[in-house]
């Protein structure tokens, strides 16, 4: 069963960059599709961006259009999220979420990881 290993998060200050690291145990991460889910206490899980098997297609929730960058690196089993202009509301724990099919913006995926934290002070 494939399994996601999120890094990279902490505490920064609003307007800092974070990038966040999923590591899936599988050599095969290529035939998955991909996504960086977040929840916020006492919120819902919410979409942040998601990105297709080759990476040629990715897509973000409004929130975070222009600011967070989804990519993956297939060779290393690893897909990103470059998060910049941070902003005291993208305090979360956030989520990569990987599955065979496409689901696009939906949270249907099948695999999760564990999470990271990320915190943004003012």
């Amino acid at each position: 069963q494939l399994q996601l290993v999120e890094s990279g998060g902490g505490l920064v200050q609003a307007g800092d960059s974070v990038r966040l690291s999923c590591a899936a145990s599988e050599g095969t991460f290529s035939n998955y599709a991909a996504g960086w889910f977040r929840q916020a206490p006492g919120k819902e899980r919410d979409v942040v961006a998601v990105i297709t098997r080759s990476g040629i297609i990715v897509n973000y929730a409004d929130s975070v259009k222009g600011r967070f960058t989804i990519s993956r690196d297939n060779a290393k089993n690893t897909v990103f999220l470059q998060m910049n202009s941070l902003k005291v509301e993208d305090t979360a724990v956030y989520y990569c979420a990987a599955n065979r099919n496409w689901v696009g913006l939906a949270d249907k995926y099948d695999y999760w990881g564990q999470g990271t934290q990320v915190t943004v002070s003012r």
